[in-house]
């Protein structure tokens, strides 16, 4: 009896493995994560009186198909975008929302966005290019790591003189979660990217209507 009871336990303890590995398998879809958050309140003391335009960013990364990969523990695998347009154009409007909000000296600045090239009146004119920024997660047993990655160059010209400041932001966050959920990828991707801004923010300063890089 005891020797059955064993035996029906072990096969029903298959089944129940071999059907959960067979429940994480990868079916190719194509998931979108969005990254838009509601702004911040504007500091009451009003906008900064110095215009900046930031144009639309390059994008450099190898792989410009999508933003990410889920591999999954049963074979297969999920693909990730952006909801609500191309990696570059979203990590532009993340940039121009904060500036807008609080930026440098954590108050509100003039930022809009203009098209490249198109010489817009402007006391700072920002471009950048986007080399890498992704979010990956790998499933294993009983657990998932999810890393998220970003690496990109910022440059800004000021017009009163013709000066650029040029600065590089690298960013990587990663963690391991028990139950998966695209919701951590979403949020580990929205973290990274603002550790990108405010690093950005945070060696750079505005003087004279100029950017400038913070000594």
């Amino acid at each position: 009896m005891k020797r059955s009871f064993v035996h029906t336990a072990v096969v029903y303890g298959a089944v129940l493995l071999l059907t959960s590995v067979a429940g994480c398998a990868g079916k190719g879809e194509l998931r979108h994560l969005n990254l838009q958050t509601k702004p911040s309140a504007a500091p009451s003391a009003g906008t900064e009186p110095v215009k900046i335009v930031i144009e639309p960013f390059e994008d450099l990364r190898m792989n410009k198909t999508h933003v990410g990969v889920r591999s999954h523990l049963g074979g297969g695998v999920t693909l990730y975008d952006l909801k609500g347009g191309r990696p570059v154009d979203v990590i532009v409007q993340s940039l121009i929302s904060r500036l807008q909000s609080r930026g440098w000296g954590n108050r509100a600045w003039n930022v809009s966005l203009g098209q490249a090239g198109s010489d817009a009146e402007a006391d700072i004119i920002i471009t950048g290019q986007v080399e890498e920024f992704s979010a990956n997660a790998k499933s294993r047993w009983f657990s998932t790591r999810i890393e998220t990655k970003n690496r990109f160059t910022i440059e800004a010209k000021n017009v009163v003189d013709e000066s650029t400041t040029t600065r590089r932001v690298e960013g990587t966050r990663s963690k391991t979660v028990f139950w998966f959920n695209e919701e951590d990828v979403r949020e580990l991707l929205v973290d990274t990217l603002n550790d990108g801004i405010d690093r950005f923010i945070a060696d750079t300063t505005i003087s004279e209507k100029s950017l400038r890089p913070v000594r």
